[in-house]
């Protein structure tokens, strides 16, 4: 290939059938690795100083192009086609900044806030899947009668930024699994109120961990996934995370002052992530690879805290089951995500995770050496909220700065504030946390923080405000591969 751009393999070894890895198109299509791994790049483009520098005061559309398009090789996109795609999945926020950095407090003295929510959806997920939807309509048009059928799961907020992000699209057929009755009720509604034929909701009683394994199985089923031409939104799909890359430069472009002093060293930022599947941080991870001056990432996990357990003791242990919590977006027991990372810290050695991912697979557990961990530690730290402190979280930034955070994002406050106590955290490093949703989508455990009185006089917006009296579709399934395969065959 002319172009110097990456390459996909499998985190588990796959790597096309001339070994040498797929190109961009045929990654973002697949999303799973034949083999069961996530597809990871070649190489990470590198940024120089220079062109960092020049990065300064870009539009989110302006820069998203400058990351997005080193990865992506011009004869399978234009930079024409691409700055289309991006325009386009952009002109749907909101805010004009896109994501704009709030410095919470009557004179900014209040936690950095990155908001993440001001798509169609309200979520940070519609970052990554408003462009992977414009992505894939891209890809379709190229071949005309070209199809695809999309499978999803969803423990919130990725199923209603999927479907907005391909209702409607030629060529696609929607299909997102949730779990019954464990999802906020705003965020079923905003799924299952779309009423395009290409949408289907399904939900599976079980758990998101079942969903979720039977979007993995049906990728493993080679047959059925050449029968329907699956294609994926989970983030396990490398546009997502390439997306989601974008907005930790733009956080940083924000925040850290550009040097007049040529010879001084570039500032530092550091992040704080709710974390359930892994994604969003791993994106901060990448934009730290590629040469991003990030310090460090927090990993903020809630109840459900098989990833604070791995960077504080080194143990990934699949626990029993889930444990329902106040950011039910992040009540999950294994994130997939995960693996692309123990990937890279094991020196992208294929062999090794391979064996690794099968050995977890088979008993549930997966145990780092000290040398791993160690390495783990290097690149991330981790914390773990209580409900008590999500709730307290919430009252304190809406008491003291004015700011009205969701769970989720008080997680990543909570975590953030808490590792500063204890001083792992440097406090002339700016730290900026994640808002991954807008608190008008968890009404009650806001209500629960401030009290029902104060919540009341809160503005809550006209789009989910509607949502409370549309028609709804959804079919109820048990949550098996089998059936949920049936159902896709008799739908599309």
């Amino acid at each position: 290939m002319a172009e110097n751009v990456p390459l996909y393999k499998s985190t588990r070894g796959w790597a096309g059938e001339d070994g040498k890895g797929v190109d961009f198109e045929t990654a973002v299509r697949m999303g799973l690795g034949y083999d069961g791994g996530l597809m990871v790049p070649t190489f990470f483009p590198q940024i120089s100083r220079s062109k960092l520098e020049s990065w300064y005061g870009l539009s989110f559309q302006d820069l998203a192009y400058e990351v997005i398009s080193l990865y992506v090789p011009t004869d399978k996109v234009s930079p024409e086609e691409l700055k289309g795609i991006i325009n386009r999945s952009y002109s749907t926020f909101r805010h004009e900044e896109v994501t704009p950095v709030i410095r919470t407090g009557a004179e900014g003295q209040g936690p950095k806030v990155l908001e993440l929510f001001h798509g169609p959806t309200f979520a940070f997920k519609d970052v990554a899947l408003q462009f992977l939807g414009n992505l894939f309509e891209h890809f379709l048009s190229k071949v005309e009668g070209d199809s695809i059928t999309v499978l999803g799961a969803t423990s919130g907020d990725t199923g209603s930024s999927a479907i907005y992000g391909l209702r409607g699209k030629k060529g696609v057929e929607v299909f997102i699994l949730f779990p019954e009755g464990r999802v906020s009720p705003i965020q079923e509604r905003q799924m299952t109120t779309v009423l395009d034929e290409n949408v289907h909701c399904v939900a599976v009683e079980g758990t998101f961990d079942d969903a979720q394994a039977i979007v993995k199985a049906c990728f493993r089923d080679k047959d059925f996934r050449g029968e329907v031409k699956l294609a994926a939104v989970n983030s396990i799909n490398w546009a997502r995370i390439l997306a989601q890359i974008v907005y930790y430069f733009y956080a940083y472009f924000r925040i850290v002052p550009k040097q007049t002093n040529g010879s001084a060293e570039m500032g530092k930022i550091s992040f704080s992530v709710p974390t359930g599947n892994f994604g969003d941080i791993l994106a901060g991870f990448y934009a730290k690879s590629m040469g991003l001056p990030v310090d460090q990432l927090v990993v903020a996990t809630n109840e459900n805290d098989i990833l604070h357990n791995f960077f504080s003791k080194g143990q990934y242990f699949r626990p029993p089951k889930v444990t329902p919590t106040l950011a039910p977006s992040m009540d999950i027991c294994v994130s997939s995500n995960f693996e692309r990372f123990l990937f890279h810290m094991n020196e992208n050695n294929a062999e090794t995770m391979h064996k690794i991912m099968k050995d977890f697979e088979e008993t549930k557990k997966l145990e780092a050496t000290e040398e791993l961990l160690q390495r783990c530690q290097s690149q991330m730290l981790s914390a773990r909220l209580t409900q008590e402190e999500i709730r307290q979280t919430i009252k304190e930034n809406y008491d003291t700065h004015g700011y009205l955070l969701d769970p989720h994002s008080a997680i990543g406050v909570g975590a953030a504030a808490a590792l500063k106590a204890d001083g792992k955290l440097s406090k002339e490093t700016p730290m900026v946390c994640l808002a991954c949703a807008h608190w008008g989508k968890f009404t009650k455990a806001v209500g629960e923080s401030i009290g029902e009185a104060e919540l009341q006089r809160m503005k809550f917006p006209d789009e989910l405000e509607a949502l409370k009296t549309k028609e709804t579709r959804k079919v109820v399934i048990p949550a098996e591969e089998q059936t949920v395969k049936s159902h896709i065959l008799s739908s599309r």
